[in-house]
């Protein structure tokens, strides 16, 4: 039986997430597994090109993991190339420029979020791939991941009753660079770069709440740069301009809110890096990227206020863990293969650009309210 092979050109591999997500934990896992088996027994096969700026470091990657080919040299690989894939994972201000070029080649296109830079940018290239009929998809990891399956299991099954709302915390502290090296990259912390964390984060909450539970339609929010000065990767001290924390009120469609805190400087007490905590009338979950504890009304405790005296009730022996009942792969991956799937069938993928831009607008909504001090509407349901 024949199996069907797609080579991937994966713009951006050398970074952090590039490499280690899509890279080793994706794409070489789906290859090195013998690919993914299609009903008729035949496989999907994956064939990596690795593209970047730095030749030294896709060499190196490429003779470690046994890939055939790497280039500098994008628009040669367009022309030239007979890959039907191309994926971007590079900064955002150049992701626009890219994906363009692989749409006017006839490439399916899987990209990272944010899709690109604004709101007119990520419009234009769902105006391309919508006039050119290729298959497009922007990464929605988190909602792959165990714990947010869990708590998506449990809202399918009407384990809240109504949902009343919903809180989040996100965030770490990113080390300024002078003491210890920060965990991330530089560009981050500078807007003209196409940092921040509204516009990386908000495009990740736009998708975990419409998915999970309903589109946005208005934000309240406030962006700050609480870390002024930081230092890069070279160990040169440099101006912070991107936003380093957002505290946000969300409403979703249906009456949900959701307040969900991100932040690059606040130091972790609680059990993942990021935690949604669920209320509904029957029951509350809190989950994690890999976790889910819930409290069903009949284990609901029955506290009553007394400043006088320390409260002695431990209260989070009331919340029970939500049992791995089936295996959870990496969520990277999974998204990959529903990828490569829609590809191969020809179909549209879930996950598209318009998703992305619905991003972006929440992005953009949430700086226009933090800068203009008011609660921001954002477009009904079907606007792209």
């Amino acid at each position: 039986m024949t199996d069907h092979t797609y080579r991937i050109l994966m713009n951006g591999v050398t970074g952090r997430m590039g490499y280690h997500q899509h890279l080793l934990r994706s794409v070489l896992a789906i290859r090195d597994d013998g690919g993914i088996v299609l009903d008729d027994g035949s496989r999907i096969q994956v064939e990596p090109v690795l593209v970047g700026r730095n030749a030294d470091k896709l060499a190196r990657i490429a003779d470690q993991h046994g890939i055939a080919d790497f280039s500098t040299d994008l628009d040669h690989l367009f022309a030239e190339d007979d890959a039907q894939i191309y994926f971007d994972t590079q900064v955002t201000g150049e992701r626009k420029k890219a994906i363009l070029k692989a749409i006017a080649a006839g490439k399916h296109v899987y990209t990272e979020k944010p899709v690109a830079s604004s709101v007119a940018e990520g419009v234009e290239l769902v105006n391309a791939a919508e006039a050119s009929g290729i298959v497009n998809g922007v990464v929605h990891d988190k909602i792959f991941l165990p714990g947010l399956r869990k708590l998506k299991r449990l809202v399918d099954a009407d384990f809240f009753g109504r949902i009343l709302s919903v809180r989040g915390e996100f965030g770490y502290w990113v080390f300024e660079g002078d003491v210890l090296p920060a965990q991330r990259p530089s560009w981050n912390y500078r807007a003209e770069d196409g940092g921040g964390v509204v516009l990386d984060m908000f495009c990740h909450w736009n998708y975990v709440l419409e998915n999970l539970f309903a589109p946005v339609r208005a934000v309240t929010a406030k962006a700050v740069t609480h870390i002024p000065e930081r230092w890069d990767e070279n160990g040169r001290r440099y101006d912070a301009t991107a936003d380093d924390a957002a505290y946000a009120i969300f409403e979703l469609e249906g009456g949900v809110i959701a307040q969900v805190n991100s932040s690059w400087a606040v130091r972790v007490e609680r059990k993942e890096l990021v935690e949604f905590q669920v209320d509904g009338t029957h029951g509350s979950a809190v989950a994690g990227l890999f976790g889910c504890r819930v409290q069903p009304r009949v284990r609901t405790p029955r506290p009553s206020w007394n400043p006088d005296e320390p409260t002695t009730e431990d209260f989070r022996s009331h919340w029970d863990e939500v049992p791995d009942n089936v295996p959870f792969g990496n969520g990277f991956r999974t998204q990959w293969e529903q990828f490569l799937l829609d590809v191969h069938h020809g179909r549209p993928h879930r996950y598209d650009f318009a998703a992305g831009v619905r991003g972006l607008r929440l992005a953009d909504a949430g700086y226009t309210s933090s800068t203009e001090g008011r609660r921001v509407e954002l477009p009904t349901a079907g606007t792209v």
